[in-house]
């Protein structure tokens, strides 16, 4: 089999290559990449594009379909990832996010790929009520981020038939240890700011639902795609991937890391305004047919493996909310060295 994966250099990538290369030992795996990230390693000294036997650079909203030739699979991570960054970026993300999907795919169908897995996102529910909700229920995005998701989702729907399986994976919120650590992220905020600082803040009143879902076990799910046609032959699956154990208030996830460190402060924000993005997941769907591959990793297993990890780096930068481990950051700081341009292009 031969694996196209986009946004390898990433937070979730840079574990899935390594991922993919120990279990499918005899497939070509190809990386394409824009390389924002390519230099934030973190806890290693190699790069992860070790594992590929071919890594392009490029712009996915430039994508030469004739890359796909002789493509069986296409892993599709390229986005630009979070709220912060689609709330200064908007048209940005949706070029990249929902556009440059849609053309992808549909160069991927034309090119004979057969299997196309998509990385979506259960923050498309955005302010949901205090049930769970499932994919029968309404989604409510409030992003530009979780908008651009949906809408993707909903035209790979429309491309995918007998010869073209799409998987629409949307994820928990990520967690845990990579090759590219992010602390743009709760739980790994909360982690490092208790290593760093002794003390956990919460920007917001620390009521709203999130849930949560450890890199591996991305990981695990995208390898369930990969291979779910021998067991789920649907030309389109949607599908929540996570742990109904893992959805949590904000407030409680912060006192889970502080039993894990002890002795370090909380403090909550009690004057922010409400945070609108607070949902509750059910994955009953998936639990019911994934198997060995669904999630194992629990949050405090989590927590502990961040831990272990800050600590075998020596890492002590109290102030790593201004660092480039912030993507946000990461992308400023380049155009401030004018490296890229207002849409987020290199410049030559």
């Amino acid at each position: 089999m031969n694996i196209l994966i986009t946004g390898n250099m990433g937070y979730i990538g840079s574990e899935l290559v390594k991922d993919i290369r120990q279990k499918y030992t005899l497939s070509k795996i190809i990386g394409y990449d824009i390389g924002y990230f390519k230099d934030s390693l973190t806890n290693t000294i190699t790069f992860p594009e070790k594992y590929v036997d071919v890594q392009y650079s490029g712009d996915i909203r430039k994508f030469d379909k004739n890359i796909l030739s002789d493509i069986d699979s296409i892993v599709h991570l390229a986005a630009i990832s979070n709220d912060p960054i689609g709330n200064r970026y908007g048209s940005v993300t949706t070029d990249v996010n929902f556009l440059s999907t849609i053309d992808l795919a549909k160069k991927a169908y034309q090119m004979g790929v057969k299997n196309f897995v998509f990385a979506s996102s259960c923050s498309i529910y955005g302010n949901g009520t205090t049930e769970s909700r499932n994919e029968k229920c309404e989604t409510n995005p409030l992003t530009a981020y979780s908008k651009s998701k949906i809408n993707a989702e909903e035209e790979l729907k429309k491309l995918a038939d007998k010869n073209f399986c799409v998987s629409s994976l949307r994820f928990a919120t990520a967690c845990g240890m990579s090759d590219r650590l992010r602390f743009d992220l709760v739980l790994n905020d909360f982690v490092a700011s208790a290593h760093t600082k002794r003390k956990i803040e919460i920007l917001s009143d620390g009521t709203p639902w999130r849930p949560l879902i450890n890199v591996s076990d991305m990981c695990r799910a995208i390898d369930w795609a990969l291979n779910r046609k021998k067991e789920l032959d649907e030309p389109y699956i949607m599908a929540n991937v996570g742990k109904n154990e893992n959805n949590i208030q904000i407030k409680d996830l912060a006192f889970l890391v502080k039993d894990i460190f002890r002795e370090i402060e909380v403090e909550i924000n009690h004057e922010a305004q409400p945070d609108k993005r607070s949902y509750k997941v059910n994955f009953d769907f998936f639990s019911s047919f994934a198997g060995k591959y669904l999630p194992i990793k629990s949050l405090s297993e989590t927590v502990d493996e961040l831990k272990k990890n800050l600590i075998q780096m020596s890492f002590k930068d109290k102030n790593f909310r201004k660092s480039n481990l912030i993507r946000l950051n990461n992308l400023s700081n380049l155009r401030n060295q004018n490296k890229l341009n207002s849409n987020l292009e290199w410049i030559n």
